[in-house]
């Protein structure tokens, strides 16, 4: 009878619930098939009462357009305004994508259903008795939480990871300026993209000296900013300094000040004709104005220094937090021991502020590694670089992708490029989470 219940359950979901004597629960699943049939049958133009069937796939349901959609891509295009019935690649791999999600969670809600069915026979055949009262008592006090989650965890679902299924989806796909949808259709090129990103010189050049240019920005405009967030957390921190909490003010303006704004400050600053040249100039300093944003090493140098500036405020306000939890008792001990103040600072402070602000220092380089901001307000991925494939000397991944994107329309390159991206981000994530105390404590 387990297995009975279990098919019954399989074919008309929530029968086997009905043989259960579990009829409110069997209504429920029931319903939830009754949606997903009522969906497929009023979104087709399947027209059986006129006796009139169209067979092409892209007048169906939404869920078989969209499994159809998703495996060709298409197949009429519409070279121009006359071609009234045609095919969207990019609208068909969206609405397949979707449907295939749903279809996920409404097979999660069948799966659920028949396995359901089979135990709660089980339970019968035991001499228990189960209800859809007390099932519903026993899920809503054991499974709370679950449930309390489960409604944001499909926002994230439908807002965050089906934008990278999307994403991961495009780099198979042959989308450039050459094939563009729907005057023409996309087809299926499997890993094609990701070779072409390593096997042709100058993709791959321009890839690998991206990426190194992207890491060395991350890594140097976080430690530059951590170094002098925390040599000014120590400074005001220090017994002698008067008037702390206006000093904090003072150095907390970077940060206060909007980023695009400082960036576009910067900019016009060290421009050829700007305020940092004619300094230089007017003080006999130098004899012709620099290059700084115009010559590739230059530009990268104040880049990072940018990327300095605006960061080490949060350093120098999450060192300080820090700093004035630490014990005085420590500090007194090392006195009494005759240590000096830097002894102090090595041996209590540093180890204490490592230990607090590593999971920052790890978030600040993700945030960098992906700081389109920092490089399009201030260079614009410039100066140009002949040798590179639509980036600039300061271009760093994300802004390359944007270039790929918006001016040259390499939409598969610039989604492989992401997909890249966000494997990097990602580990630097999962390392952040695992050295978190939350974490440990799991």
């Amino acid at each position: 009878m387990k297995i009975v219940a279990a098919l019954c359950s399989a074919v008309i979901w929530g029968s086997g619930q009905v043989i259960n004597k579990q009829r409110f629960k069997g209504l429920v699943f029931f319903a939830i098939q009754c949606i997903l049939v009522l969906i497929e049958l009023s979104t087709g133009t399947l027209n059986v009462l006129a006796g009139r069937a169209e067979a092409a796939f892209r007048n169906c349901g939404y869920f078989t357009k969209g499994l159809w959609g998703l495996v060709t891509l298409g197949e009429i295009p519409r070279p121009d305004s006359s071609v009234l019935v045609y095919d969207h690649s990019i609208i068909l791999m969206v609405t397949g994508l979707l449907s295939t999600v749903i279809l996920l969670l409404f097979g999660m809600v069948w799966i659920w259903n028949i396995r359901d069915a089979y135990r709660s026979r089980a339970q019968i055949e035991k001499g228990n008795i189960v209800s859809s009262a007390s099932y519903i008592k026993s899920l809503w006090e054991n499974s709370f939480e679950y449930i309390m989650v489960m409604p944001g965890a499909i926002v994230v679902l439908f807002i965050s990871l089906i934008p990278v299924l999307f994403t991961l989806l495009l780099t198979f796909t042959n989308y450039n300026q050459g094939t563009m949808p729907p005057k023409q259709l996309l087809d299926w090129t499997g890993f094609k993209t990701f070779a072409d990103l390593f096997k042709i010189p100058i993709w791959g050049y321009t890839f690998a000296s991206v990426l190194v240019w992207t890491a060395v920005w991350a890594f140097a405009a976080t430690f530059l900013a951590y170094g002098l967030g925390l040599l000014q957390a120590v400074l005001i921190n220090a017994k002698g300094i008067r008037f702390k909490a206006a000093w904090r003010a003072i150095y907390i303006l970077p940060w206060a000040v909007p980023a695009l704004v400082s960036l576009l400050v910067f900019k016009v600053m060290f421009n050829r004709e700007g305020a940092f040249n004619e300094l230089l100039l007017s003080a006999g300093i130098i004899k012709q104005a620099i290059p700084f944003l115009s010559n590739a090493g230059w530009a990268r140098t104040i880049v990072i220094l940018t990327g300095t500036w605006l960061g080490f405020p949060y350093f120098m306000a999450l060192i300080s937090g820090v700093m004035t939890s630490i014990s005085p008792e420590l500090y007194e001990a090392v006195e009494i021991d005759g240590g000096s103040g830097w002894n102090k600072f090595r041996h209590i402070s540093l180890p204490v502020i490592l230990t607090a602000t590593a999971p920052q220092i790890v978030m600040q380089i993700t945030f960098n590694f992906n700081n389109f901001g920092a490089i399009y307000f201030l260079t614009g991925g410039n100066p140009p670089n002949p040798n590179y494939q639509f980036a600039g000397a300061t271009d760093i991944l994300i802004s390359w992708i944007f270039q790929l994107t918006l001016t040259n329309r390499m939409y598969n390159y610039a989604a492989a490029i992401t997909i890249l991206i966000f494997i990097v981000i990602s580990t630097f994530s999962a390392i952040n989470l695992m050295r978190s105390r939350v974490y440990k404590e799991d």
